[in-house]
């Protein structure tokens, strides 16, 4: 099952995973995108559902009918999110509570769901799409950078906890990608050559590698660690940015 599979990342993991073999729960609270993923695959390899997973019934409800209707849940791919930016002094009540709602309590809510099944069968992969924000301060991000670093610890604790049931949990954490959320802080395709050369004035230092990453980067990572080559890790931040944090 992989959250957020509307657009972006989410997409592509979702085609990822299918060109891997997988059976994927393709899974968005706008349903257009993924009712239009998998008519893409018509043998059935998708399935589109309509899921908020800032409702913790509906998503308890929606895992049960795919364990009753798909399959067994072997993986399941929080990429799901929302990004509400300004400075602190003016973000909203709301804007924060929606943030946390989804880039944190949903994780929660879906991860939860899985683990109790996985942890019974002592088999299963559970990835959290973070952000390297959630490492690394940034100016007008206060919500998301803290929304995604609580994800990223309470995956961590939840791979600790199932760790003995041989479930693993992980975190790929992107920097700058192009996509819908990366492009609604751009004014135009100019902003594009900022990210990359960096912008002293906001403190933010630019990506060593001379580009932004596609979704697909992104996914290819998620792939990797779901898959049997990466059965020795687990609890593990992976960060996919161009070295755009500096990480030692």
């Amino acid at each position: 099952m992989v959250t957020g599979a509307g657009q972006g990342i989410g997409e592509a993991v979702t085609r990822a995973l299918v060109a891997q073999g997988a059976r994927v729960v393709a899974v968005d609270r706008e349903p257009a995108g993924v009712e239009e993923l998998a008519a893409r695959y018509p043998d059935g390899q998708v399935v589109g559902r309509k899921l908020d997973v800032t409702d913790g019934a509906a998503v308890d409800a929606l895992v049960d009918e795919v364990e009753r209707t798909v399959g067994p849940l072997d993986i399941l791919v929080n990429v799901a999110g929302v990004l509400r930016a300004a400075p602190v002094v003016d973000l909203t009540d709301t804007d924060w509570a929606e943030t946390f709602a989804v880039n944190t309590t949903g994780v929660f809510h879906t991860s939860r769901a899985a683990a109790r099944l996985m942890g019974g069968r002592r088999s299963g992969s559970i990835v959290t799409v973070g952000s390297n924000a959630a490492g690394v301060p940034r100016s007008s991000m206060a919500a998301y950078a803290a929304s995604k670093a609580a994800a990223t610890m309470f995956t961590k604790c939840l791979g600790l906890e199932l760790a003995r049931s041989q479930v693993r949990c992980n975190v790929v954490s992107p920097g700058s990608t192009d996509t819908a959320m990366q492009r609604q802080l751009w004014s135009d395709e100019a902003a594009a050559r900022g990210v990359i050369e960096g912008d002293p004035s906001t403190y933010r230092v630019g990506i060593p590698l001379g580009r932004i990453a596609a979704p697909s980067d992104i996914a290819d990572a998620v792939v990797f660690l779901v898959s049997d080559r990466a059965r020795h890790i687990t609890m593990h931040d992976l960060y996919v940015d161009g070295g755009a944090t500096l990480r030692a």
